[in-house]
């Protein structure tokens, strides 16, 4: 999947220079609700209090309504898929205005939720305290994904300051559970069906190649995820009774888990795929700038770089449940459970991927230990048509925005419910965009959004906007 370039120079959007000065002149009142939603921790996961969820959804909610363009504004939850459909996912906000003369419908996906802080002592400043530092906005969500969110309301913001009510139709759509595996994105799919049926949909969840690159995403790895127990005795004994002569589970789990992987770090697992694809130049130094890889530390795996983070798969232990350090006893543990997480190559599909790990961790587990699984989560990988008008208007306003050429690139990351929305809206455009770059740490501590690239990402989609306003 190359990084490419456009063959010739993109023509100017009409009017680009009023947008441009509108996008500047409400960009100070888009950092502060940026702000004002990073302030609330909207942590979906299990653990956490999911009234910050409502709390932040109603916020994003309480600004689509302010916009005054949206005929229908309501913060929803629906249940999720699956067999807990009894069980409700997290609230989302969906507001919606019918388009006008035949004026084409445009769909504005983001998400409100957020990762987890993890440890408060790696951040320079408090997650969910906004702290500018130089030209990025440091706190969790500040790039992933509540930027996302503030960009589709400032450039509807701005296409009203320069061409007042639009003739489009708009729906936004506002996630509440992205970070938490979009378990009830699909149910949000069939009870919109309608709503939801536009002719192009960008999904502002991505990055660009760097602060001063724009690029689209064409293609991104699939998900499998899964908890693992391992569990050898009954009960917990003595180790110094019995070690030696008793298997214990954390000794199945390391030699299972140490299986996964060949000695260069690439994923031993046979059944799933790579795909063969063209990559740009992206050399180990870059990695290292971008990953804060240490100077004794080598990378893993073979092939391009770049390549073995687009196109191959990957497996890493995310969690593990065991007796802490602290509360270590001299005790061979009876149980331990871990969170297995890996990313599917693109045209490999997540169960197939599912089915070769699981058939591996069972073949491979030790002293007859037994395996048990729960908390599954599939994503499918996704390649995006890029033969469309959209790809080539955003591409072209993309330039326009940043002063350069915009490229399309892979990500190692996942947005799974892509491949839904592609299956239940076939004839949809859909552009994967967004405002994170190398350095903005999604995920990590000091997550940040750069924001000179905020304000470019903005006005690229206010120009895209315009462009659909004139078809």
């Amino acid at each position: 999947m190359p990084v490419t370039e456009p063959s010739a120079a993109a023509p100017a959007t009409p009017r680009a220079d009023e947008f441009r000065e509108a996008v500047a002149a409400g960009l100070p009142a888009a950092i502060a609700e940026l702000s004002g939603l990073v302030r609330i921790p909207s942590v979906a996961w299990d653990g956490f209090d999911h009234s910050q969820v409502r709390a932040s959804a109603e916020r994003v909610a309480e600004l689509a309504r302010a916009l005054g363009v949206f005929e229908s504004v309501e913060v929803v939850q629906l249940p999720i898929a699956g067999p807990d459909a009894d069980v409700l996912g997290q609230p989302a906000v969906v507001a919606t205005r019918a388009a006008r003369g035949g004026k084409p419908t445009i769909l504005l996906y983001a998400h409100h939720d957020v990762q987890p802080p993890g440890d408060e002592a790696d951040w320079h400043s408090k997650p969910y305290e906004p702290t500018l530092r130089g030209d990025r906005l440091y706190g969790r969500g500040a790039a992933d994904d509540k930027a996302g969110v503030v960009a589709h309301l400032a450039a509807i913001r701005a296409y009203q300051t320069v061409l007042g009510d639009p003739e489009i139709g708009i729906v936004l759509y506002a996630e509440g559970e992205e970070e938490f595996g979009s378990r009830s994105i699909t149910t949000f799919l069939d009870h919109y069906r309608e709503q939801f049926d536009a002719d192009v949909i960008v999904v502002a969840d991505s990055g660009n190649w760097s602060i001063d690159v724009p690029a689209i995403t064409v293609g991104l790895r699939g998900a499998v995820a899964f908890n693992l127990r391992f569990t050898t005795l009954e009960h917990a004994s003595h180790s110094g009774m019995f070690g030696g002569a008793v298997p214990d589970a954390m000794l199945a789990a390391i030699r299972t888990l140490d299986t996964l992987w060949n000695a260069d770090g690439s994923v031993a697992v046979a059944g799933l795929s790579s795909r063969e694809a063209e990559t740009p130049a992206y050399d180990e130094a870059q990695l290292r700038a971008e990953t804060g890889l240490l100077p004794e530390a080598q990378p893993i795996g073979h092939g391009a770089i770049i390549g073995r983070i687009w196109n191959q798969p990957a497996i890493t232990i995310t969690g593990i449940d065991a007796p802490s350090v602290r509360d270590a006893s001299n005790t061979l543990v009876p149980s331990v459970r871990v969170r297995v997480s890996a990313r599917v190559a693109p045209g490999q599909r997540a169960e197939d991927a599912y089915e070769a790990l699981i058939g591996h961790l069972r073949a491979h587990a030790p002293y007859g230990a037994r395996l048990e699984v729960d908390g599954l989560d599939l994503g499918q990988p996704f390649l995006v048509d890029t033969s469309g008008w959209a790809v080539a208007d955003v591409k072209e306003v993309l330039g326009e925005a940043f002063g350069n050429p915009a490229v399309e690139m892979g990500v190692g990351g996942s947005i799974p419910f892509i491949a839904a929305l592609a299956e239940r809206f076939p004839n949809a455009q859909i552009l994967v965009t967004g405002v994170e770059d190398p350095d903005s740490r999604a995920h990590s501590p000091n997550e940040s959004v750069h924001l000179p690239s905020f304000e470019k990402a903005i006005l690229a989609e206010a120009l895209l906007l315009a462009r659909l306003g004139a078809r």
